[in-house]
């Protein structure tokens, strides 16, 4: 279960410059917000590769990577996807697979991990 929730984790951080879209209005979407926990001192380097440019991600609206304002090795990661199949196809994309091979050794473990329906907000149509 570690290594299946670390992937999708990693993964969907992998997505952090995919280009914003607004949803269709009236759909349905999928969100997740997530707790990475970095090796000790390695917290910017692993977000480093979180936030590396790897393509379009077809589906992904939304995706922010943000520090823990308790814990320094601590990263949160939330994303909005137009479907789980999306996030989940994001997954087997070469640039994702390639963040994950080397993200890997920088991750000391997880956190909460909180599956959501986002509704609307800024940069997401009602």
């Amino acid at each position: 279960m570690l290594f299946e929730r670390r992937t999708v984790i990693i993964g969907a951080a992998a997505a952090a410059l995919a280009g914003p879209a607004g949803a269709a209005k009236g759909a349905d979407m999928y969100g997740l917000i997530g707790k990475m926990l970095a090796q000790p001192g390695k917290r910017d380097e692993l977000i480093g590769l979180l936030l590396e440019g790897t393509g379009q991600m077809p589906g992904c609206f939304s995706y922010v990577v943000a520090t823990d304002a308790t814990n320094p090795d601590a990263i949160w990661i939330t994303e909005v996807w137009d479907s789980p199949a999306s996030h989940q196809g994001s997954l087997k994309l070469p640039t994702v697979q390639a963040t994950i091979a080397k993200a890997r050794p920088l991750i000391a473990g997880f956190g909460e991990r909180f599956e959501t329906r986002p509704i609307g907000g800024v940069g997401l149509a009602k």
